[in-house]
C-alpha cells in the first residue's frame, strides 16, 4: 500500500547534513587510456590527475574526445587500454563490487538533465536511491522518512525549496538542472563529472548554475570535472584547465596560463574561440623531458611563470603533475 504525499510534510529547512556528508579525500589518476570505434581512435594515450576538491573542466573541440572520457570515467564505458584510478581502484581492471563502489562517490550531471519529466522534483532526487534499495521497496517506491529527509535538504540546498511536489516538465532549464544537482548530491559524492552542465541554458542562468556548482565544491571539498564548450565559463570558474586535442591531452595547467596561440591549436585554429583572450603575464612552452626530477608528457603545454613556489607543479610520484593552487 502506498503512503500519502501529506505523510512526508517535514520542516526540510530545519534538517542539517548527516556527518556521512563530509567527503572522505578521492584522487583520479587517468594513464596511458584509449579507446577506439571501429577503427576511429577517439582517445590516444591519455594521462592526468586530478586531486580531492579541484575544480577542473576539460576543454577542446568536437570531437576532441571530452564526452568518450566522461563516459569512462562514470563507468558507463570500458577503455581499451590504461588504467583509471579513483584512489587505489582501477575502475577498468577491479571486481564489480568495487566498481559499484567508487560508482557510488561519482555524481553525474547531463547536459539534457536526464530526469523524469512526469515525476515531481521530490520523485527525481529520490531515484538516485534505488540502486541501494531492496527490490520490493524499489519497485513499490517505499523510500522511508530519512530519504526523503534528505531529498527534501538537497531541494532547499540548490535553491528548489519550494518545487518539491511540482513536475519536472513544468520547470525551466536553470530549475531542472538544479533537480539535477540534487539528485547528484543525493548519495554524498566526491566526485561530480558535469558533462556540458550549462550548454541548454541561457548566459545568466548558466553562470547561476556554475556559481552554484563552485558553491558546492568550495563548501563540501567535491571534485568537480567539467566538459564544457563554453571558454570563457570554464575559464572563469576552473582552478585546471585540461586541454583535449585529437584524444590526447595538449595542455595541463592553470586558466591565466592559456594563450590564444595555445587555444588556436586546441580548437583547430577557430577564431571565435580566441580572439577575446589575451594574456600578457603567461606563456606556454612545449616541455621535453631533460631531466628525470622533472618528466612531464612530451608535447604538453605548462605555465612558464609561475609567481612564487606554491605555484609550481606538483608531482604525485606517477609522473603526473599538479599545477600549484592559490590559498
Amino acid at each position: 500500500m502506498f503512503h500519502s504525499r501529506q505523510n512526508y510534510r517535514i520542516d526540510y529547512e530545519q534538517i542539517f547534513l548527516p556527518d556521512e556528508w563530509k567527503q572522505k579525500s578521492m584522487n583520479i589518476t587517468v594513464q596511458h587510456i584509449q579507446k577506439s570505434f571501429h577503427k576511429n581512435r577517439v582517445l590516444a594515450d591519455l594521462s592526468f590527475s586530478v586531486r580531492q576538491g579541484e575544480f577542473v573542466s576539460v576543454i577542446g573541440s568536437s570531437g576532441a574526445g571530452k564526452t568518450t572520457l566522461f563516459r569512462i570515467l562514470n563507468g558507463e564505458l570500458m577503455a581499451d587500454s590504461g588504467s583509471v584510478c579513483f584512489d587505489q581502484t582501477d575502475l577498468l581492471h577491479c571486481r564489480t563490487r568495487d566498481k559499484k563502489a567508487v560508482q557510488k562517490q561519482v555524481g553525474t550531471i547531463y547536459q539534457d538533465y536526464c530526469l523524469v519529466e512526469p515525476s515531481t522534483c521530490m520523485q527525481n532526487v529520490l531515484n538516485a536511491a534505488l540502486p541501494d534499495m531492496h527490490f520490493p521497496a524499489a519497485l513499490l517506491g517505499l523510500f522511508g522518512r530519512d530519504r526523503r529527509v534528505k531529498a527534501g535538504q538537497l531541494l532547499s540546498r540548490v535553491g528548489l525549496a519550494d518545487k518539491y511536489e511540482e513536475p519536472v516538465h513544468s520547470l525551466s532549464g536553470g530549475q531542472k538542472q538544479r533537480c539535477a544537482i540534487a539528485r547528484a548530491l543525493f548519495r554524498h559524492p566526491s566526485v561530480i563529472l558535469a558533462d556540458e552542465p550549462v550548454s541548454s541554458l541561457d548566459p545568466v542562468t548558466g553562470t547561476q548554475i556554475l556559481d552554484l556548482l563552485k558553491e558546492i565544491q568550495q563548501q563540501e571539498n567535491i571534485t568537480v570535472l567539467m566538459n564544457s564548450h563554453n571558454l570563457a565559463m570554464a575559464l572563469e570558474y576552473s582552478d585546471r584547465i585540461i586541454g583535449l586535442h585529437e584524444g590526447t591531452v595538449l595542455y595541463d595547467g592553470p586558466a591565466d596560463g592559456l594563450t590564444p596561440e595555445v587555444l588556436k591549436i586546441i580548437y583547430n585554429d577557430q577564431e571565435e574561440k580566441t580572439d577575446s583572450l589575451r594574456y600578457s603575464d603567461y606563456s606556454v612552452n612545449i616541455v621535453h623531458s631533460e631531466n628525470s626530477d622533472q618528466t612531464v608528457h612530451p608535447g604538453r603545454f605548462v605555465n612558464n611563470h609561475p609567481s612564487n613556489d606554491s605555484d609550481h607543479p606538483k608531482k604525485d610520484g606517477q609522473n603526473n603533475y599538479f599545477p600549484g593552487r592559490e590559498a
